[in-house]
């Protein structure tokens, strides 16, 4: 606990009174005395407290109604009862009601400390939650879903109707479009937003860990199990559980899921018992699940249990007009995270920025700003670097389609796939069967072609 702690006192016995203010001042702590609950709930109203400490039995009224008036109008604020050894049952009815911690008469200075700095740190402890929650709202709130083009306002329409039901809904998107943020502001706009936030990465799991991941196991189910562990539903139970990259998952752990899906529960790996749980799934994929339906990839009773609400979130370049918003976001959140005066953009950069074909979305727009903010000494960014004026791994939507007059037709074929494939894992992160899958070819035939090219895949930049 930061500063003094400022403790008021409340017991009609004098001596009580004084050897507690001695105990807790040496303590430096800022002490109080009140007589009476009517005394103490007048000094309250002339300046805060962090804790009141009560006794419970006084003459024309007790510590319990004193409780009930501080609950009721200063709820942050704990209270600790104080009783006699013969009135035990006076703190149980105290613990009832909300009292923090109570001390049974006569008190030991060792006891009386302890329970004081608990309750401090319990309150504490609120506090900081408190502004925990408040910052995560306002990092994922809905604010912080920018843009004002049509696809976007019907998009925020679509949010606002559907957060707080408990419907599953299915984000799809390419990748770096904010699906994860969107998943966010769902949660934190639903009655769940005090509950847990918890995400997989259901492509970055190896398949044969990913069931243990989802739904946990028992000590001694598998070689390496040396204790229970709970899964990611299990760890979401009464909050929203983001299953991000969905299409990934294989046609057993898809079986798995279906049934976690229709009635909450599933057992652990290696348990016979059967675990319930209330968790809101929202599920998140840049991949076209209707067409892996089709070409029998993906579980039709699956797809249409995740379907309920779809929210398809369009790509950066579908909404050029959005940038000058996104820009000016990125700059003020960015110029305040590291110190810097940068206030606007110029408008050849604006330009540039603009005629980009953005492969990654507003993710690559957003990193782009944020170095440009650092490297920049100046209140104004005039000019940007694109990647693909100094890489040939993006592919701009104004670039020719003719090689340049001294490059033959195969070199300019060469560079392209190499392009091509290089964009491929960098969607896929690095994980080439995705990325063959997403080609259209064999993972023997990428490598071939990885090989044939020269391309350094462990050199790559993932985002």
């Amino acid at each position: 606990m930061s500063g003094i702690a400022r403790i008021l006192v409340v017991d009609d016995d004098r001596s009580v009174r004084k050897a507690l203010q001695v105990n807790l001042s040496k303590q430096g702590m800022q002490v109080t005395l009140a007589n009476h609950p009517d005394e103490a709930l007048e000094a309250l109203h002339e300046a805060p407290y962090d804790l009141v400490l009560t006794d419970v039995r006084m003459p024309g009224s007790t510590g319990l109604q004193l409780l009930q008036k501080v609950r009721e109008a200063w709820p942050d604020t704990p209270v600790v009862m104080m009783t006699g050894y013969g009135s035990v049952e006076d703190a149980v009815t105290a613990m009832k009601s909300g009292a923090a911690d109570y001390l049974i008469k006569p008190i030991s200075k060792d006891e009386l400390l302890v329970v004081i700095d608990r309750a401090l740190e319990q309150r504490s402890l609120r506090a900081e939650l408190v502004e925990l929650r408040r910052e995560v709202h306002q990092r994922y709130g809905f604010e912080n879903l920018v843009g004002a083009t049509p696809c976007m306002v019907q998009l925020y329409e679509e949010v606002a109707a559907v957060a707080d039901t408990s419907a599953t809904v299915l984000l799809i998107g390419e990748t770096g479009t904010g699906k994860e943020l969107l998943a966010h502001a769902i949660h934190y706009r639903s009655r769940r937003a005090n509950g847990p936030f918890v995400r997989v990465n259901c492509a970055a799991i190896p398949e044969t860990l990913l069931e243990s991941e989802l739904f946990g196991h028992e000590k001694g189910a598998f070689t390496g199990a040396i204790r229970q562990h709970k899964g990611k539903f299990e760890q979401a139970d009464g909050g929203t559980l983001l299953l991000d990259e969905i299409g990934e998952i294989n046609a057993f752990m898809q079986v798995k899921l279906l049934r976690v899906l229709e009635n909450g529960e599933f057992q652990r790996i290696g348990s016979t018992q059967t675990t319930q749980v209330d968790v809101r799934v929202v599920a998140s994929t840049n991949k076209d699940l209707a067409r892996e339906v089709r070409e029998k990839r993906f579980r039709s009773d699956l797809f249409y249990r995740l379907n309920v609400v779809t929210l398809s979130i369009p790509p950066l370049r579908d909404r050029v007009e959005d940038i000058p918003l996104l820009v000016d976001h990125f700059l003020v959140k960015y110029a305040a995270r590291n110190d810097r005066t940068v206030h606007r953009i110029g408008r050849r950069a604006m330009e540039k920025l603009e005629r980009y074909d953005w492969p990654g979305n507003v993710r690559q727009l957003e990193h782009l700003i944020e170095r440009a903010v650092i490297l920049t000494r100046d209140d104004v960014i005039d000019d940007l670097s694109l990647p693909d004026e100094d890489e040939e791994t993006v592919v701009r939507r104004d670039e020719p389609l003719l090689p340049p007059g001294e490059v033959t037709l195969q070199e300019w074929l060469l560079a392209f796939e190499r392009r091509v494939i290089v964009a491929a894992l960098k969607e896929a992160s690095g994980v080439q069967a995705r990325a063959a899958r997403r080609l259209g070819v064999s993972r023997s035939n990428l490598n071939y072609r990885i090989g044939r090219l020269g391309i350094a895949v462990k050199e790559i930049e993932y985002e």
